[in-house]
């Protein structure tokens, strides 16, 4: 045999080859349609016992979402420091949350007490003191607690003094009528205890570190590309996917400034749609990217009572496509480079391809029109 006629001859082989592949790829997943005893319902059995997955064409209203990465955690987070110098003889358990009125801490045999207020006490509260904001917050505090009658207002006097007198009986104090500063330790809402700094029967300074707190707000913070800016608007409503993959409601409580961030920081955003992600490898090498800060507060307290601290995701509503015909995104096939297309399978057990125009991605479906598409068509999608 010739060289030229083996290399024809092995050509043709080749073809032979690949006709063959693909008559058995079509084969594969068309064997049998058009006995298929069940078309156009999920798991219908053709010929060659393959099974035909479809779906149905469905009218609805699709939302689209962008993704951005975020860090669920408890808000106002920081140290409590000491307001004596001595021995520490008593500290909360971590987690615990402390109420107005209840004992933060003591050192020595000076208990520290939380107060409801805004402003951080910064002085002795005594007779013959100034008028003061922060006199008023402790009178409304001790109000609160039932020990002030009056109405609260700025200046410290014979009612005030009364009501020192009778919540410091209450919690077994000296009647003295005066607050040595240290004592009392405003803040605006109830606190939970976070990581000790310090244990019992250490010694300690005015303002050594005893341990964390923060509020019992939970939120999330992350970070939304500029080009993204305007889907952070404050008071918009999210969802926040959390690890377990349960969802949430949310609303966006704050926004920030922006601010750069270098690469490999992480929470870069994703597109929800055909699986693909913006900025996914985060910024190159040695380069910044501008980014706007924002926190999401949860608005079901409950959903996220379970977790401390946790990596979650938040949608951020970006479009809304009404009363579309939609269709699973893996049914949808490449009919030529720039052409998609769908196949429906037919009421009598055939099956067509028809080109379709594609829409707004979401949710793992996708927007899709045609002429020869109607909603309840069922459109073949992969076997699981």
């Amino acid at each position: 045999m010739t060289k030229r006629r083996t290399l024809v001859v092995l050509g043709i082989a080749a073809i032979l080859v690949v006709a063959l592949v693909v008559a058995s790829a079509i084969w594969l997943r068309h064997g049998g349609q058009a006995n298929a005893a069940q078309s156009g319902q999920s798991g219908a059995t053709g010929q060659a016992g393959s099974a035909i997955a479809t779906e149905p064409v469905v009218r609805e209203d699709l939302h689209g979402s962008v993704n951005v990465a975020g860090t669920l955690h408890y808000a106002d987070s920081h140290q409590l420091r000491a307001g004596y110098d001595g021995i520490v003889t008593q500290l909360p358990e971590p987690g615990t949350q402390i109420s107005a009125g209840a004992q933060l801490y003591q050192v020595g045999d000076d208990p520290a007490y939380l107060m409801r207020g805004a402003t951080p006490a910064w002085r002795d509260f005594e007779d013959g003191m100034s008028n003061g904001q922060d006199v008023q917050q402790l009178e409304q505090s001790l109000k609160d607690l039932g020990y002030f009658a009056d109405e609260p207002d700025e200046r410290f006097d014979a009612q005030t003094i009364s009501a020192i007198r009778n919540w410091q009986d209450a919690v077994g104090l000296t009647r003295s009528g005066r607050l040595q500063l240290g004592r009392i330790i405003f803040a605006p809402a109830d606190l939970r205890v976070g990581t000790l700094s310090t244990r019992v029967g250490d010694r300690v300074t005015l303002d050594t570190s005893l341990f964390s707190v923060s509020s019992m707000q939970q939120v999330v913070d992350a970070n939304v590309s500029l080009a993204q800016q305007d889907l952070a608007e404050k008071g918009r409503e999210v969802t926040i996917q959390l690890p377990d993959g349960s969802t949430t409601p949310g609303t966006i409580s704050s926004v920030g400034t922006p601010v750069e961030r270098g690469a490999g920081n992480g929470q870069d955003s994703q597109a929800d749609g055909q699986g693909s992600q913006a900025n996914q490898a985060g910024p190159a090498a040695g380069n910044k990217e501008r980014i706007l800060p924002i926190t999401v507060t949860p608005s079901d307290p409950e959903a996220t009572s379970t977790l401390q601290e946790a990596s979650v995701t938040v949608a951020l509503p970006s479009q809304t496509r009404e009363n579309v015909l939609t269709v699973p995104v893996n049914a949808l096939l490449a009919l030529t480079p720039t052409q998609f297309g769908v196949e429906i399978a037919r009421e009598d057990g055939s099956f067509s391809q028809i080109p379709v125009e594609t829409g707004l991605f979401a949710a793992g479906r996708v927007e899709v029109s045609g002429d020869d598409l109607a909603e309840g068509q069922h459109v073949v999608v992969p076997s699981r």
